[in-house]
């Protein structure tokens, strides 16, 4: 396991990003390790301290073990990295199968080697598909981080705690936070019932950054909660620690609405 450090910057205390498809030319984010180092840059100056590297991988791939290809994607990225943000390693893998036991004991493609592994599933995935493969997941001594739940049609409150129940746990996408259609109405429900754990900007060698909803949360009340969503749970993460429980964090509309404005 690694943790990266936490610090203060002249502006704001430095925030971790545990999601991001910033492993080059692999997925369907960065294409270039020039384009993951520019956006690595611009990460630094928004007081991004660590970063995770989650490209997709179904279960059916990760079975039989990390691609070559992202090894050595890996090498040249970090040869030409900057100094800052820190970077990990990790995979957003995509449910297809169930995740082997040699997996679970190697901690092949977890976050940072811990024992917290990302998750996805197909978009129209039921709600009894999701609780199968969490509780084989939980079962082999991983822990599913659920990522970005907002974007199932069958996620609502009730459920997520059913899945929290079974020992999985959350992940919002921050620039979601700030969408006004139905996936962002679904994420911010589940921060405003505390149902989430860490928040990641999911980026794809694009400009969307977690500190921009971090900023936000702090400067209209949630500053506790946006302190544990982006620096004290990631962190914990990557440490292969307990999280801390999240408060629910009510999100006024009307202010929303305003915040909202300005970046759609």
């Amino acid at each position: 396991m690694v943790s990266p450090p936490i610090f203060c910057s002249t502006r704001w205390v430095a925030v971790i990003d545990l999601h991001c498809h910033l492993l080059p030319a692999v997925d369907d984010g960065s294409r270039s390790v020039e384009q993951s180092v520019a956006v690595l840059q611009e990460m630094a100056r928004h007081d991004v301290a660590g970063v995770c590297l989650t490209p997709h991988l179904p279960v059916s791939q990760l079975n039989k073990g990390i691609p070559a290809a992202y090894d050595r994607a890996f090498a040249a990225l970090t040869a030409r990295a900057p100094e800052a943000p820190f970077l990990t390693r990790g995979l957003e893998v995509m449910i297809d199968g169930v995740i082997s036991e040699e997996v679970a004991t190697r901690r092949r493609g977890t976050l940072g080697g811990s024992r917290y592994i990302l998750v996805e599933f197909p978009h129209m995935v039921t709600r009894a598909a999701v609780q199968s493969a969490l509780s084989a997941t939980v079962a082999i001594g991983l822990v599913p981080l659920i990522a970005h739940p907002e974007r199932y049609s069958c996620c609502d409150p009730d459920t997520v705690r059913g899945w929290r129940a079974l020992g999985a746990c959350t992940q919002v996408d921050a620039t979601t936070l700030l969408s006004s259609r139905s996936r962002g109405k679904r994420a911010r429900e589940l921060v405003s019932h505390g149902l989430i754990d860490i928040m990641a900007a999911d980026n794809h060698g694009d400009g969307r950054l977690i500190s921009i909803a971090f900023h936000i949360l702090k400067e209209r009340g949630g500053e506790f909660q946006a302190d544990l969503l982006a620096r004290h749970n990631p962190q914990r993460i990557l440490g292969d620690q307990e999280l801390l429980p999240v408060p629910p964090l009510p999100l006024r509309a009307s202010w929303w609405d305003r915040i909202r404005a300005v970046f759609e």
